[in-house]
């Protein structure tokens, strides 16, 4: 039956890579008046989140609305998701604030340039995965790790809101040390009360109202602290406020720098190009799964990256999907990316006509934004559970606490990815292996210490490795397989590697096999294998084990290469 699929023309080749222009050509007008309406109900949350996350990055304010308003419309083009909401996040604060206080040296234009600068690398470093298809990379961190990182950066993020919500300057030394340096200064009785009567009040409200989805807790928050100041001109009584805020939109802008290490910019946007990545595919796939649609986590990628690299040239710093933007818009009735670009076009609109209405935002206020999301991204009750299952990933994830805590987000995040490769070697590195014997019950062969009392062949070996053969273990796998055939109560004859869980080999280990099969084969001791896999045994032809291991060497099944065995030595158990 011929196909009645439309041929692919190079326009619609290009198309795949923009989601939002293919929405459209199947966009109903009828979907129009509850997007329209959503990104209303979603601008209440993007600008006072777009400003406090901006300040909690290191950079002024403003810039928090720049971040918010060219990447929505970026994602609306090139994101796959049709829910999705990106803008600042809390996650990224810590590590970008690392970067920007490190690299800026107090310089507000040199903090934009430097979060600019991340804003490139991150989209950059997100494009290029995705269109290489690695949108898989960030499923190497395993959950535990993850979950280390995350409330290191979580802990990071509220500690270095707490001098803003106690009207106190201290200089930042890392989390534990600025915890200290607050209490020394509360103590001297630095801490302006005003200050932390509006941030600890906006705080309850925010969380309180939290459990309630269609209440804007934030926006409620925000305007009646805002409302405070200039009623009882609270910023007479040394209450920060956010100030004149500049009129206009974005412009384009290549952000540069000159004696800087770049090396740190880099290695700071691919961090949270990592970490937002992360967090927009958990968020991505949460929300395919009630929509019954899939994502594709490359075009996640792109669009990820396509939204960080608009916001680099249009004033903005490193942006991520939000958590709680994302089921704010869903919860007002959002259909298509559109609920986004109405979104962009209210704060740009707010930014053209109405800029003062944020003059008298307290800057307490925003400290509080950013705390209630921070305490949102700590992961305490599933670390139970882990700590319950498998205590040493729990005190893995430990490790990378700590590490963020004592070290900051950048170094923290980079001993998290050290730790998760080691993780990796390791499971590989020492796995399980296991001698076979018979069970009769069962009617197959089964690991000797699980059933001590299985039959053994007389001569034979069955040896199970539970793991690939790379260089890491080569030398484990031929010392744990002398062992066996030194442990022996019969004199050996034959060895036969039960091999479907050895899912790979490389160069090192089949060199190993080589040799372990000449050495084997002087002490008149055959080397066979059952039920390895053909992609496995291509390998080993390709590696030249041919002239080794001949094509008798190879079995289907455990049994059948016992069954080879007990004929070629006359049937003798």
């Amino acid at each position: 039956m011929a196909s009645t699929a439309p041929p692919k023309t190079p326009a619609t080749r290009w198309l795949r890579w923009m989601p939002g222009l293919m929405m459209l050509r199947s966009y109903q007008l009828a979907w129009l008046p509850r997007d329209f309406a959503a990104g209303l109900v979603l601008t209440t949350m993007l600008v006072p989140a777009g400003i406090a996350y901006a300040e909690a990055s290191g950079v002024p304010g403003v810039y928090g609305l720049y971040a918010t308003i060219i990447p929505l419309l970026a994602y609306a083009l090139f994101g796959p998701s049709r829910i999705m909401v990106l803008g600042p996040d809390s996650a990224l604060a810590a590590p970008i604030l690392a970067v920007v206080l490190s690299v800026s040296g107090g310089d507000p234009a040199r903090a934009v340039a430097t979060a600019g600068l991340m804003a490139i690398v991150s989209g950059l470093f997100c494009i290029v995965l995705g269109l290489l298809r690695l949108g898989f990379i960030t499923e190497l961190l395993s959950k535990p790790i993850r979950y280390g990182y995350m409330n290191g950066i979580a802990l990071t993020v509220l500690v270095s809101q707490l001098p803003k919500m106690f009207a106190i300057s201290i200089d930042k030394a890392g989390p534990l040390r600025d915890l200290w340096l607050l209490a020394q200064a509360v103590a001297n009785g630095d801490t302006n009360w005003y200050s932390f009567a509006v941030g600890a009040a906006c705080l309850v409200i925010i969380l309180g109202l939290k459990r309630f989805d269609r209440v804007p807790g934030i926006l409620i928050a925000v305007v009646l602290a805002t409302l405070a100041v200039s009623v009882f001109k609270l910023d007479t009584h040394g209450v920060k406020v956010l100030g004149e805020i500049p009129q206009g939109l974005p412009i384009f802008v290549i952000p540069w720098l000159s004696d800087v290490d770049l090396v740190e910019i880099v290695l700071g946007g691919c961090a949270v190009a990592m970490i937002a990545f992360a967090d927009t595919s958990v968020l991505s796939r949460t929300y395919a799964a009630r929509t019954k649609t899939r994502v594709d986590p490359n075009q996640e990628m792109v669009g990820l990256g396509a939204a960080n690299l608009a916001a680099g040239f249009f004033q903005g710093f490193p942006i991520s999907s939000s958590s709680s933007r994302t089921p704010v818009a869903e919860a007002a009735g959002a259909r298509t990316q559109m609920t986004g670009v109405f979104g962009a076009f209210a704060v740009a609109v707010l930014l053209l006509v109405a800029p003062n209405l944020l003059r008298y935002l307290p800057n307490s206020a925003l400290a509080a934004v950013v705390i209630a999301a921070a305490v949102g991204l700590f992961e305490i009750k599933d670390l139970r559970r882990i700590y319950r299952i498998q205590q040493w990933e729990f005190w893995l994830s430990m490790l990378c606490f700590a590490g963020v805590a004592a070290f900051g987000a950048i170094p923290g995040i980079c001993l998290a990815i050290a730790i998760a490769i080691i993780e990796f070697l390791l499971d590989g590195w020492r796995p399980h292996f296991a001698v076979l014997g018979y069970v009769q019950s069962l009617h197959s062969y089964h690991d000797l210490k699980r059933y001590p009392h299985a039959s053994l062949i007389r001569g034979l070996v069955l040896f199970r490795w539970d793991a690939p053969l790379f260089f890491a273990n080569a030398d484990l796998f031929q010392q744990r397989l002398m062992e066996a055939v030194e442990a022996s109560p019969t004199r050996v004859q034959r060895v036969v590697v039960a091999a479907e869980p050895v899912t790979s080999v490389d160069v090192t280990s089949a060199d190993m096999l080589r040799e372990l099969g000449q050495h084997l084969a002087e002490n008149q001791i055959a080397l066979h294998f059952a039920e390895m896999k053909d992609p496995v045994r291509d390998k080993l032809t390709r590696f030249e084990l041919t002239q080794v291991f001949s094509s008798d060497c190879f079995h289907p099944t455990v049994e059948n290469a016992v069954d080879n065995y007990l004929e070629s030595v006359g049937g003798l158990k």
